[in-house]
């Protein structure tokens, strides 16, 4: 199993304190209304995190400079993972948008990234 999260919305109780956040509510709901939260709160991946499931380590990317998805949802989520006792990989470019890089260069680099990933989650070498 794999999971490859890259620039993730995942915590949708504060998605509208960061970046842009504030202008999605047309779409995902606002989370300080408690009816629409009762119905957000059910598929908030960072409100929905559990210790003990058997997740697999996932693949967290983001880039620092993304103006939509702020990147302190990447971090936040690696932070959650981290006090559940999940291991995680991260990837944090300092470049680019909301694609995750400014360039193709760093766009090779982060396929190579996500290549390499697969390969170890879903093809592990035998003993």
């Amino acid at each position: 199993a794999a999971i490859d999260c890259g620039v993730p919305l995942f915590d949708m109780k504060r998605y509208t304190k960061l970046g842009a956040g504030a202008s999605w509510v047309g779409e995902y709901g606002d989370p300080d209304i408690p009816e629409e939260w009762a119905y957000i709160s059910k598929y908030s991946p960072y409100q929905n995190l559990k210790a003990g499931q058997p997740y697999p380590k996932i693949l967290l990317y983001t880039s620092t400079q993304d103006d939509r998805v702020h990147p302190g949802h990447a971090r936040k989520a690696g932070a959650m993972l981290k006090s559940l006792g999940y291991d995680y990989f991260y990837y944090e470019n300092m470049e680019g948008g909301h694609g995750g890089t400014a360039n193709q260069d760093q766009l090779a680099f982060r396929t190579a990234i996500e290549y390499v990933y697969f390969a170890k989650m879903l093809m592990p070498l035998s003993d």
